[in-house]
């Protein structure tokens, strides 16, 4: 038996916003200890891990080890039904992942569980030379300020700030962030615009982002929730020919 209850419909719209926006298909791997997926997108450009642990839920009950294959499509239009205050619990039955909302009604939606190949994705081990935190929504906004002259982004950092920066054809943009934590070393990479933004759909998983960055290397972004019971992190590889 699989039963899985949340309070909180957000946590699961706001990851599977993001989630869906990368891969069409994903398993969701549930134990005792918890739900966690990884996923990489066909490119294979972006990595996404996602992990619940058991302790997040209101209940939670997991007697095997389950694999649910799911379409996230079809999984985030059922998610984007629910109501802020609505009690969403996770079920199994009979091939379909069964989802129902609490609220002013009881909505029941069951959603058929796909066959899919899957080799469960490991990113490569990876030695960051900078970590650093910033908050969410000036990331978000970061975004859209770099929208507007170019389809990629120069992230960069040093002791003092944090830099995002657009160079377009039209004109240029540049942020900085005064992060105030002890980096030794300046590094800077380039990224797609719209894969980033694929992220940060998430924005309701954590208000603050933590960044690791060096040169050239895969951006790796990390939400994790204050109460530590959840993280949704990504790797993204980076547009090293852009920099020619």
């Amino acid at each position: 038996m699989f039963k899985a209850e949340l309070n909180d419909p957000n946590i699961l719209k706001t990851s599977f916003d993001a989630i869906s926006s990368i891969v069409d298909e994903v398993q969701l791997q549930t134990d005792s200890e918890g739900v966690r997926l990884d996923a990489l997108d066909r490119s294979h450009i972006t990595f996404v891990h996602l992990e619940l642990k058991a302790s997040l839920f209101e209940e939670y009950i997991c007697d095997e080890p389950e694999k649910i294959n799911i379409d996230t499509d079809e999984l985030m239009k059922v998610l984007k039904r629910s109501k802020s205050n609505d009690k969403v619990t996770l079920s199994l039955d009979e091939g379909n992942l069964i989802i129902t909302f609490e609220g002013e009604a009881k909505r029941r939606f069951k959603i058929r569980l796909i066959d899919m190949e899957y080799d469960s994705p490991t990113p490569p081990p990876l030695e960051y030379p900078t970590e650093f935190e910033v908050p969410f929504a000036l990331l978000k906004d970061s975004i859209n300020d770099i929208d507007i002259f170019s389809d990629k982004i120069i992230l960069s950092v040093n002791s003092e700030v944090f830099k995002a920066a657009a160079e377009g054809e039209f004109g240029d943009a540049n942020i900085e962030y005064v992060h105030g934590e002890k980096i030794d070393e300046e590094v800077k990479s380039i990224f797609s615009l719209e894969k980033i933004r694929e992220m940060l759909k998430a924005d309701k998983f954590s208000d603050i982002a933590k960044i690791y960055l060096g040169n050239d290397m895969p951006l790796k972004l990390s939400l994790k929730m204050i109460s530590g019971d959840g993280e949704l992190s990504f790797l993204l590889a980076p547009r090293i020919e852009a920099d020619e």
